[in-house]
């Protein structure tokens, strides 16, 4: 063989070849729709389940609030222990609910009866979906899980003060829950609509002949009927609160978001 040839031949037996570079991964669908959602200005911020679970709750809540407050008025005194009638104290005399504020507006107690009822199942039904969707894509444990850090003193003071200067997102992670929101969130669905839904059960004669130990559990039919209405009066609460703070964040981003699922990120973040 040539001495030249050779040369080449041996100059490529001893060459060192470099493996190939695998391809960059091409980001799937949703991510480059979230990437670019965020160029954009705005976040992924409420699953489909959220969404569809709030909206329906806002039909079910007012429609439960007003029958409830009809079936109010057919006996308006709150008492504890097993029974509670005409002859014993009530620890609460309420007034008697005018029309606007009741369904239907007159005093109809078999159809506020019909409707809360009616209501009442979809309000248990919805939170029961909600529950397990919310475990399935994870939305309890990555936006409304409370860790031991959050409720130390000084993060919750803090967490109030940049309430009371009206800025109620972290400019560093937007799309995150404060703890303020998390725990007002959490004891709505773990604990004033888990509530609302026992002791209506309880209340139920055909529930209580096959279940009274839920009876037994609030300490009575008075009792129960005292701890619905105190959990309903919860929920109002958290409702005003929540449409406050809705304004104040901001109206139309706020509800833009429950609609879309896209929460726009204000401009000072940018």
């Amino acid at each position: 063989m040539p001495e030249p040839q050779r040369a080449i031949q041996g100059a490529m037996m001893d060459a060192t070849i470099e493996p190939a570079e695998p391809p960059a991964a091409t980001p799937g669908p949703a991510a480059a729709h979230e990437a670019s959602a965020a160029a954009k200005g705005s976040i992924y911020k409420h699953k489909l389940v959220t969404r569809l679970w709030h909206w329906l709750n806002v039909v079910t809540v007012f429609m439960m609030i007003g029958t409830g407050l009809g079936i109010l008025n057919a006996h308006p005194h709150l008492y504890w222990g097993v029974h509670g009638a005409q002859p014993d104290t009530p620890w609460l005399e309420l007034p008697h609910w005018p029309g606007w504020a009741t369904i239907p507006g007159s005093y109809n107690l078999s159809l506020s009866r019909r409707w809360h009822l009616f209501f009442a199942l979809v309000l248990a039904f919805g939170l029961l979906f909600f529950m397990i969707a919310s475990l399935l894509n994870r939305h309890f444990q990555q936006q409304l899980t409370i860790r031991a850090k959050e409720v130390a003193p000084g993060h919750l003071w803090y967490d109030i003060k940049e309430h009371l200067a009206f800025r109620f997102h972290d400019a560093a992670n937007p799309g995150a829950f404060n703890v303020l929101q998390k725990i007002a969130y959490a004891s709505l669905i773990f604990v004033l609509l888990p509530t609302i839904i026992l002791t209506g059960l309880g209340m139920s004669p055909g529930i209580n002949a096959s279940a009274p130990w839920i009876l037994e559990l609030f300490g009575g039919r008075a009792s129960a009927r005292s701890i619905h209405f105190l959990a309903m009066c919860g929920i109002i609460i958290f409702i005003i609160v929540h449409l406050a703070l809705v304004i104040l964040a901001g109206p139309i981003r706020e509800v833009g978001s429950m609609i879309t699922g896209y929460w726009k990120i204000p401009e000072e973040d940018h």
